[in-house]
């Protein structure tokens, strides 16, 4: 399942942040940060410190996408 960080992006940009102030603030690793990138699966620590550096909950940073089904029923 894909996850979707699109929300995150958002929140940064509205507060004026760049990913390594978020990096710094929340204490996650860069490692974190490029798996987000890649919208690929984090901790729910990682999660957890970004929700409480923003005073947020999970839905307000990122969302699941389901992988579409493509099969072929012909």
């Amino acid at each position: 399942m894909k996850v979707c960080y699109d929300k995150l992006w958002k929140l940064l940009i509205d507060k004026k942040m760049k990913k390594t102030d978020l990096i710094r603030e929340a204490k996650i690793s860069s490692n974190v940060l490029a798996k987000m990138g890649k919208e690929e699966s984090v901790s729910l620590e990682s999660i957890g410190k970004i929700c409480s550096l923003f005073g947020c909950n999970v839905d307000d940073i990122l969302e699941f996408q389901s992988p579409e089904n493509n099969l072929d029923k012909g």
